[in-house]
């Protein structure tokens, strides 16, 4: 992913609907270049500013690292991973979870990001990005989600205020 390949979905997105965000993890981003999420946030808001699209409209958002570490927000909801769930695989991923304040700051190289975490935790085959992480997340419900990462809570506020501001 790169800031101009954003912008220039956006563009395209931004006439079906009446506000447009984006959840993007933020590892993905192959031009980020030392930049933090928030100043790429803002090069995405103003490529689209620059072409005439209305700021108040657009809210970009970008997931640190990636949306893997919400998942590590209730380690035992991986149960639902069941071929690979066991004893070992909860302690492992337990672990993983204790070493860091936050879900959200779990990543210290390409090799231990949380999705390469994930992986390396499961027998061979038995987890699925697709499949097992949007259903462990919704066991782990948006409260809980909302308590571990505070990233991620911060944009649901934003979305939050988002929809109070267009109610009558």
């Amino acid at each position: 992913m790169t800031v101009e390949r954003l912008v220039n979905f956006m563009r395209h997105q931004y006439y079906e609907a009446d506000r447009l965000t984006t959840f993007v993890d933020f590892y993905g981003f192959q031009d980020a270049n030392g930049r933090s999420a928030s100043v790429l946030e803002n090069e995405i808001l103003q490529g689209l500013v620059q072409q005439g699209l209305q700021a108040h409209r657009i809210m970009p958002y970008l997931q640190m690292y990636e949306f893997e570490a919400l998942l590590f927000s209730d380690v035992d909801k991986f149960e639902y991973v069941l071929d690979g769930w066991n004893v070992r695989v909860k302690e492992q991923l337990l672990t993983i979870s204790q070493q860091f304040l936050t879900p959200e700051a779990i990543n210290n190289h390409p090799s231990t990001a949380p999705s390469k975490r994930i992986l390396n935790v499961f027998p061979a085959g038995t987890y699925s990005k697709t499949i097992h992480g949007p259903i462990i997340a919704e066991e782990i419900g948006i409260d809980t989600l909302r308590q571990r990462c505070p990233g991620f809570n911060g944009w649901i506020e934003r979305l939050e205020q988002w929809k109070a501001m267009s109610q009558p």
